[in-house]
């Protein structure tokens, strides 16, 4: 289970990488998030994972350590903070910019240079 648990913190913690390197802002807030929740998962296994483990006190034998709890908690309300934030600041950077690239600049294709160039073919 362990095993599994890591390879799904470790893939969503590539696929956010890759998103957020992406050149499109919508790919980089969805990267962010998707970082967000591999960090809130890796948290959560920092408390040891547990079957049938209360998180209180006195319930039974073995019980769950509440502090990665009160992190996840904590990491979940300042991820949602920020991805709310990074959708405001992409939506003014596409009412600005007119477009949705990270840098501002649309990149440049091969039949819109060869357009510039005055070249046809």
């Amino acid at each position: 289970m362990e095993g599994i648990y890591a390879f799904c913190v470790g893939l969503m913690t590539a696929c956010g990488i890759f998103l957020t390197l992406r050149g499109r802002t919508f790919s980089v807030v969805v990267g962010l998030t998707l970082l967000s929740y591999a960090v809130n998962l890796f948290l959560f296994a920092s408390g040891r994972l547990k079957l049938d483990a209360a998180a209180v006190l006195g319930m039974s034998e073995e019980y769950g350590d509440p502090l990665p709890q009160a992190l996840v908690l904590t990491a979940i309300v300042i991820g949602f903070a920020m991805t709310a934030f990074a959708v405001i600041l992409a939506m003014r950077a596409r009412a600005d910019l007119g477009n949705d690239h990270v840098d501002g600049r649309i990149p440049q294709t091969k039949e819109s240079a060869r357009q510039k160039a005055g070249g046809q073919r």
